[in-house]
């Protein structure tokens, strides 16, 4: 096992146009992460991972990218970025980019030429077919839409999209293309970044030949393919080996044997992975479940390749909304999950207001949601026959914007975090819960992921330990050790609404513990019996 400064690293997702808004547009901007590189330095996190902020017509919040070299004038400006990642590496924080390279938006120039003609030097740039039988040429749809195809009257053919109709997939098998890529990537690293977040990565390849689905519904035909690891080892080889980074690929409908792939460090592709089986295939949380895929992954990848820890972000419902309570209980499940993803193998994230406790949203209308593939979806069920408002209360509750709603910053007009209209609407219990109130609470959920990341920094056992789960039966209790260079890390948790007792191992008596961080006040328990109240979780450290 390699040990290296990002598995160490604890890092802080910023999206940035729902962050801090300095000039009033009602858009977060870059100005804005800047101005609040303090707070993020305060959290104790070491990296901040940027959504994109590249020129963009911004169909889809700017993942359809239409110039790689410039700033959206809804972030600012190059200066502005430069001026960002200036103060950030002051703060000893390092900053990694949102880069989309399995598309571009249609109003790319590289785009704009392919489609001028069958002829064009860079037609070959994208995928281009012919129709079958006056249709599509498959039967694939993609992420967002009911066809991954969309028709091109002035040269009669189709261009490929796995999202958006405005988001025509690169061809990758075009080395001429690729190239480029890899030119701009170094453009990027070269001006100081510390790494690339790679969206969407694993479909860079497609099936040969395009053959219809069996199943159109299930789009795991859309990643994974034959030669993606090819075109990622190719990408490491001329861009990322050059440089001391961290690279986390987006990779879904993978396995931990299909993961391993893309982390292994002999392999040399990527560092890390998002993996989806909790956030794209549990929509409700299920212990049970999620127990069986933290044992899977650990044993597929550990000692060989580094896991990735979140169960939110941008794209996911926020944790406490989907996962625990935000009502009663929503302090304590808050923490509850924090010190458990804290505890757990692989580099962890941080979701900006998931450390204040930021909840989920459930607007009224359809007008009020900003998300493409929400809308999308909403239009599709309504066509195919469902009321509009079923169709509604079906799509809200894993509805992207969820996530996206305006960081909550204090109680004042709109949560303090622009001066004008916001992109879209405020949660409205912003007057309770918003980082004022958090700063100004000592047992908040804030102070309680900062006290989680400085027992990472100071005890290596969070990082390299290796992982036994404990009390399999319980279907609604979690607890494991981590255990490295004669330190061993108990974590224990109750995921009831009632008090529950934990027996651990006899070897696991906690009189010979010490506790480090728990989200109620200690009871005194000894032995090996703990009780534990409601969203209850502790984290212990045994000497040997």
């Amino acid at each position: 096992m390699e040990f290296r400064w990002w598995k160490e690293s604890v890092v802080y997702q910023v999206y940035w146009r729902s962050f801090y808004d300095t000039d009033g547009d009602g858009y977060g901007d870059l100005r804005g992460v800047t101005e609040k590189l303090d707070y993020i330095m305060g959290l104790g996190v070491d990296v901040i991972w940027l959504n994109p902020f590249y020129a963009s017509p911004d169909k889809d919040n700017g993942y359809d990218i239409s110039d790689y070299y410039s700033i959206m004038p809804k972030a600012g400006t190059m200066r502005d970025f430069e001026e960002l990642l200036d103060g950030a590496h002051r703060r000893g924080l390092k900053v990694i980019m949102d880069l989309v390279v399995n598309h571009t938006s249609d109003q790319h120039p590289w785009f704009l030429e392919s489609r001028s003609g069958k002829e064009s030097p860079k037609r070959d740039w994208y995928i281009w077919r012919d129709g079958v039988e006056g249709g599509a040429p498959n039967n694939w749809r993609s992420y967002f839409c009911p066809t991954a195809w969309e028709y091109d009257s002035a040269t009669d053919q189709f261009y490929f999209h796995s999202f958006a109709v405005e988001q025509p997939d690169l061809n990758w098998q075009n080395e001429e293309m690729r190239k480029e890529i890899y030119k701009m990537m170094h453009y990027w690293l070269k001006k100081g970044i510390d790494g690339f977040r790679l969206d969407a990565i694993a479909l860079l390849a497609k099936q040969e030949g395009f053959p219809n689905a069996k199943n159109p519904e299930d789009i795991s035909y859309l990643t994974n393919n034959p030669g993606v690891h090819d075109y990622l080892q190719e990408m490491n080889r001329e861009v990322f080996s050059h440089y001391d980074i961290l690279t986390v690929g987006e990779v879904a409908f993978v396995s931990p044997q299909e993961g391993l792939l893309y982390v292994d460090e002999k392999r040399k592709e990527l560092n890390t992975l998002f993996h989806f089986e909790v956030c794209d295939e549990m929509p409700i949380w299920d212990l049970k479940r999620f127990k069986e895929i933290q044992k899977r992954w650990y044993d597929g990848l550990w000692g060989r390749g580094w896991n990735s820890q979140f169960l939110n972000n941008h794209d996911h419902t926020r944790l406490v909304t989907r996962y625990g309570n935000d009502a009663e209980y929503r302090v304590e499940s808050a923490k509850l999950f924090a010190a458990m993803l804290h505890s757990l193998p692989g580099i962890h994230y941080i979701y900006q207001g998931e450390e204040i406790g930021m909840t989920g949203v459930r607007f009224e209308s359809i007008d009020d949601y900003k998300d493409i593939a929400m809308k999308n979806k909403y239009q599709e069920l309504v066509g195919a026959g469902m009321n509009a408002e079923q169709a509604l209360s079906v799509l809200q509750p894993l509805s992207r914007d969820n996530s996206r709603t305006p960081m909550q910053w204090n109680s004042s007009m709109n949560a303090g975090f622009t001066t004008g209209q916001p992109w879209i609407r405020v949660n409205p219990n912003y007057k309770e819960i918003n980082v004022k109130n958090a700063l100004n609470d000592s047992n908040s959920i804030f102070y309680f992921y900062r006290k989680l990341i400085e027992l990472r920094k100071a005890y290596k056992v969070f990082v390299y330990g290796d992982y036994q789960s404990l009390l399999e039966s319980e279907d609604q209790m979690y607890a494991f050790t981590r255990t490295y260079e004669g330190k061993t890390l108990l974590f224990v948790s109750n995921f009831r609404k009632s008090v529950h007792n934990a027996v651990l191992p006899r070897e696991l008596n906690i009189s010979d513990g010490r506790l480090l961080i728990g989200n109620y006040e200690r009871d005194g328990d000894e032995g090996n019996t703990l009780q534990l109240k409601a969203f209850e979780a502790r984290i212990y450290l045994f000497m040997q």
